[in-house]
């Protein structure tokens, strides 16, 4: 694929798609005016779900910055294997690559990130999903052409270099560099530099660079019980050694000279170096009767051994392969997943977004183990077995999670069996994992996955009993020290957090509320914790456990939310601005609110992570019939959605707002749910740069928009239910992966896969939804079961969405008054 990225402006030139891949544009969501207003992904090169993405790196990355961003990109400082998952997550195990000219045999290697930076020249960065190319301009007035792809284990770079004998290639592998790990408090953030250990030897005899380096930034919100475990074992010589992220670089030339760099110094001849920035190189001899230098090198990571990333190489890259080859092979096996869907109709950028929407949620979780085995930092060993990397699982159990259970089956046993080992290892399911856990976020919403898997037939391939068995935990076991843990986000020095607050909810027979005067997001907790208990008593009833256990842990879940549901609490003081108050005249009545030790209400603003009270106070998916309720009914329930959105509250950029639009279906006014989910798509997602409106959040944000383009979505994800919206596309057609043979008529032996159609009839520009068909029976859209189930799509099928240029929608007693002019 190519895209000409001029840099003066964010239009992007295509040239003509032969595969979706040429659709995908890597930019979309890479930048935005700050770090929670931008998509937080990189334009990397690496194969689904790959181990390790290569970029090139115009800044140092840490918490809250990504290696690359477009908007600051004139100066390359060299390409790194990055295992950075999510904008607000750190960097483990990086390796950089960094091409340069000295002046002479024994010049100047500039190792340093602030003084190894080249310009770019203008407009010749190439971006694809398999490919990335940029032309380098130097100081002695030629070129550094550069072409890189990557395996999920290696990275494969081609550099050119154009220039004359006046001048002397080289090519450094950094091994460590100076970190910037994140601290946050209640009241203040901050960074403080550390200088990670590393080590790097050099091999000249086979033209090969070998290193490590122990970087882990988020180590600091580590669970300390873990930490202090692979400590001891350390201590006692029992464990792997630590975390490190090791390497093996292999050049295709031989070696004109060699050394080791650390910090400013620089040690020609040297084989090894050890300690903190620590990097080395190799020259190459610039032929007097060529006018370009072409070296190949191979980059193997491992966070196993040296030797393990040797066989990672020869795995996955072995020697002799041309570039070009291992290009193929990335492409090849993307083109494997996005060329299952097939789309008619729309915009040209829409049908962009939607392939790029593909691409992004198709690289989480990521592969951690290496060829039958994985390092785990949970107890610093090594095992047998599967592992995946980057669960940021309160964001993506709500759609994410969905998409890969349809579209990416094949994985579906082994990321489980992960999440397990991770347990088994640890003490805990994943709430956060970035090589460790991280206690990022709050609930424990690996049990929505692994039971949303188990009911939707994914029972094989992973221990059922041990998932019962780490779920149950989760449901009942407190964290240490749950009176006296606040649990503020990112909050340092603590165990693990899972529901912290569970022994204070239920302490009291009259409680279930998490102490706001004890806990941070409170109400957020609260909530989550119902949801989880929610999806295991459906888990349990499944699994055929004890009737007490199903009721104990569907009657919490029923209890819970209302418990925080304060009936008097209205909207009027929400609004600073007094015509908007005027307009809207606390119009919305019954909010969510945090409740302290005893009893009383706690400030309304105070219980809630990444949202407000409105957001939250739609956050019941599993007893919508009872918000509404709580609400006052349909009509009161329909006004306080469009308060929500025309009073400014939603904030579509985080995760709790992505299931409201669908609501107004639940309520009876589908017109309401079809315009709101094409208003949110405009308005957030577009094919620039800044084509994302919140943080992608490993796949979350692009599984909305492609729930949304099918047309409907997983409101209560554990509930086998999709809630109709309105297509984006005049027909979208997914080939779900499955190599066995079905007697489904939607099965397609050549393709090995189930075919899903959605197709619009009648006017395509419309977005109005008259009637709903699914398998040739109409679904009773606007009379009061406005779903699609699991069963009718998993195995194939077809859905039908007769379209409409004008609202459509019963009124009824409840429904009367609310017009559709009122948006």
């Amino acid at each position: 694929m190519i895209i000409l990225l001029p840099t003066a402006v964010l239009s992007l030139v295509w040239v003509a798609a032969s595969s979706n891949i040429d659709l995908v544009n890597p930019l979309i969501g890479n930048t935005g005016p700050e770090p929670n207003f931008a998509g937080g992904m990189i334009p990397s090169v690496a194969p689904p779900f790959g181990m390790t993405r290569w970029v090139a790196q115009t800044h140092q990355n840490y918490v809250s910055r990504l290696p690359y961003n477009y908007s600051d990109s004139e100066i390359i400082h060299g390409f790194v294997g990055t295992h950075q998952p999510a904008i607000w997550m750190g960097e483990s195990g990086m390796v950089g690559v960094v091409p340069g000219l000295s002046s002479s045999t024994d010049g100047k290697v500039k190792a340093r990130f602030e003084e190894r930076g080249l310009r770019k020249r203008v407009g010749s960065e190439k971006f694809g999903v398999s490919l990335y190319e940029v032309e380098l301009e130097t100081d002695g007035g030629g070129n550094i052409d550069v072409a890189m792809t990557a395996t999920s284990r290696v990275g494969h770079f081609r550099f050119t270099f154009k220039t004359d004998a006046a001048w002397h290639p080289y090519i450094l592998l950094q091994s460590s560099r100076p970190s910037e790990l994140f601290h946050s408090t209640p009241t203040a953030s901050h960074f403080n530099i550390s200088y990670p250990d590393g080590w790097t030897s050099i091999f000249p005899e086979q033209n090969r660079i070998c290193g490590y380096n122990s970087e882990m930034q988020d180590w600091v919100i580590a669970p300390v019980s873990s930490m202090q475990d692979v400590e001891n074992k350390q201590r006692d010589g029992r464990g792997h050694g630590g975390f490190k992220g090791w390497f093996c670089a292999i050049f295709d030339r031989e070696f004109d000279g060699y050394g080791v760099t650390q910090g400013s110094e620089q040690r020609d001849r040297a084989l090894e170096g050890l300690g903190e920035e620590v990097g080395a190189f190799a020259r190459f001899e610039y032929p007097s009767d060529q006018e370009e230098l072409v070296v190949d090198v191979r980059i193997a990571v491992s966070f196993i051994s040296m030797e393990q990333a040797l066989v990672n190489l020869e795995e996955e890259v072995p020697q002799g392969t041309p570039l070009e080859t291992t290009e193929q092979i990335t492409r090849a096996a993307w083109e494997e997943k996005l060329d299952r869907i097939e789309v008619e109709g729309g915009k040209l950028e829409d049908r962009r977004v939607l392939m790029t929407s593909a691409f992004h949620a198709l690289q989480y979780p990521y592969e951690q183990h290496e060829y039958g085995k994985y390092y785990s930092a949970y107890d610093d060993e090594v095992h047998d077995g599967e592992s995946y990397n980057g669960y940021s699982i309160w964001d993506t159990y709500r759609a994410e999670w969905g998409f890969l259970l349809l579209f990416a089956p094949e994985r579906i046993p082994g990321m489980i069996q992960s999440m397990l080992q991770d347990y088994k290892e640890g003490g805990w399911l994943p709430m956060w994992k970035n090589i460790v856990e991280t206690n990022i976020m709050i609930a424990t919403h690996a049990d929505s996955l692994i039971t949303e898997a188990v009911l939707k037939g994914f029972e094989g391939g992973f221990d059922v009993d041990l998932a019962w068995e780490a779920v149950w935990k989760d449901a009942t076991v407190p964290p240490e020290k749950d009176w006296e843990v606040k649990y503020e986000d990112r909050e340092e020095g603590v165990d693990y957090e899972v529901r912290a607050g569970l022994s204070s909810s239920y302490a009291d027979p009259k409680k279930g509320w998490v102490d706001d005067d004890i806990h941070s997001e409170s109400v957020s907790r609260t909530l989550g914790y119902a949801y989880d208990d929610h999806a295991l008593s459906l888990l349990s009833a499944h699994l055929n456990k004890s009737p007490s256990v199903t009721s104990l842990l569907h009657e919490r879940s029923m209890r819970a939310p209302w418990l925080v549901w304060n009936s008097d609490a209205t909207s009027v003081d929400d609004y600073v601005n007094e015509e908007d108050k005027i307009r809207f005249n606390g119009m919305t009545k019954g909010f969510v609110q945090g409740r302290n030790v005893d009893g009383s209400w706690a400030d309304p603003t105070s219980g809630f992570t990444e949202g407000d009270k409105w957001a939250y106070s739609f956050d019941i998916v599993h007893d919508i019939p009872g918000l509404i309720e709580k609400r006052g009914g349909k009509e009161a329930f329909v006004q306080s959605l469009n308060e929500h959105y025309d009073g400014g509250w939603d904030w579509f950029g985080n995760e709790p707002s992505h299931h409201i639009p669908y609501l107004y279906t639940m309520a009876g006014r589908p017109d309401l749910t079809q315009h709101r989910v094409r208003e949110i798509a405009r308005a957030n997602y577009n094919d620039t740069p800044q084509g994302l409106s919140g943080n992608e959040d490993c796949g979350q944000m692009s599984a909305w928009y492609i729930f949304g383009a099918l047309g409907f979505y997983p409101v209560n994800p554990v509930s086998k239910e999709f809630v109709i919206g309105s297509p984006f596309f005049d027909k979208l057609t997914l080939h779900l992966p499955s190599p066995e043979p079905d007697a489904s008529p939607f099965y397609d032996a050549q393709r090995q896969a189930y075919t899903l159609t959605v197709e619009k009839q009648g006017d395509p520009e419309a977005i109005y939804v008259k009637s709903v068909a699914v398998n040739g029976e109409e679904v009773d859209l606007y009379g009061g079961n406005p779903i699609i189930r699991w069963e009718d799509i998993y195995h194939g099928g077809n859905i039908v969405f007769e379209m409409s240029n004008t609202p459509v929608f019963a009124v009824s007693d409840d429904t009367a008054g609310i017009v559709h002019e009122e948006l």
